[in-house]
């Protein structure tokens, strides 16, 4: 191939970095968003992705033909999930970090991201002073998780059958990404999380899952959660905050009884790693999708 025939390298593409779930820059789950990255291939999404180190980074291009638009006022786009391993169907957080950094730009209103799980509708508003953004899911189920898998799971978490809570039992819970979820009988439980990175991450990976969802249930308020997610097929060791598990969870807590049809729960998440989120989880009846809610804030710039 002559120098002429040599293809240009692909050009850097303007990264932004937001925290989302939260107010505060040293809380939440921060993401990597590109919100022009028309251009870009495979191989340097997932580059971007990797050099930022974040479990997941956005990237935004013009919505696929032929796509439907959303309705008036509403802008659409397509968007892609890269975490530093391997390439997502759906991320809430960085979808919640992008519609705030769109929200900044473009003002508040109506977007409607195309991902591969399906057309996701995000609202921005602005409450006592922030952007807030609220994603709705595409259509959720739960189902049962294989017995033999389960026990797997739990040698590799070094947890014992006696360490869950009998009143929610284990399933695999799905809005946009399968997350398999684990009830701690104590607070205690989830708060000494230790496992075996390669062990769980080969079995999710054998059993297609994108995070675990551990959970404990406020005793003193039965719409409050405190929830860890392990994300080792991403290359993570723990998700700070997980807006796509939060969704599958609000499917899972209905299904299973567990909240009222019309409901709000609360989900904390990122304490016990010293990046405290907040994640609002909306139940409507009639609707069988989720809702989940955060906001979202800059990162400061790395330091050169």
């Amino acid at each position: 191939m002559s120098l002429a025939e040599t293809p240009a390298p692909t050009a850097e593409p303007a990264v932004l970095r937001y925290a989302a779930f939260t107010h505060d820059p040293a809380g939440g789950n921060p993401a990597g968003v590109v919100l022009d990255a028309a251009g870009l291939d495979d191989a340097t999404m997932l580059a971007v992705a990797a050099r930022l180190g974040y479990s997941e980074t956005a990237f935004l291009t013009p919505p696929p033909t032929g796509a439907q638009e959303g309705g008036d006022g509403v802008r659409a786009y397509r968007a892609r999930y890269f975490s530093p391993q391997a390439e997502v169907p759906f991320c809430g957080h960085a979808t919640v970090a992008t519609a705030v950094a769109l929200g900044e730009r473009h003002g508040t209103g109506d977007y409607l991201f195309h991902t591969q799980a399906g057309p996701v509708p995000v609202t921005v508003d602005e409450r006592d002073g922030a952007l807030r953004a609220t994603l709705t899911s595409v259509a959720p189920h739960t189902e049962e998780y294989p017995d033999a898998d389960l026990t797997e799971a739990l040698a590799a978490l070094g947890w014992e059958r006696a360490d869950l809570d009998p009143a929610l039992a284990p399933r695999v819970a799905y809005a946009g990404a399968r997350h398999l979820v684990l009830a701690a009988a104590t607070r205690d439980r989830l708060a000494r999380l230790d496992y075996d990175f390669t062990r769980l991450r080969d079995l999710m990976r054998h059993t297609g899952l994108t995070t675990l969802q551990l959970v404990w249930r406020d005793p003193a308020d039965p719409l409050v959660f405190h929830v860890r997610d392990p994300f080792p097929v991403g290359g993570v060791v723990e998700d700070p905050a997980t807006g796509a598990a939060a969704l599958a969870f609000g499917a899972y807590a209905r299904e299973a009884g567990l909240v009222p049809d019309a409901a709000e729960l609360t989900l904390h998440q990122g304490e016990d790693m010293g990046r405290p989120g907040l994640l609002t989880v909306t139940l409507v009846p009639g609707d069988p999708r989720v809702r989940v809610a955060g906001t979202g804030v800059p990162l400061p710039e790395p330091a050169a």
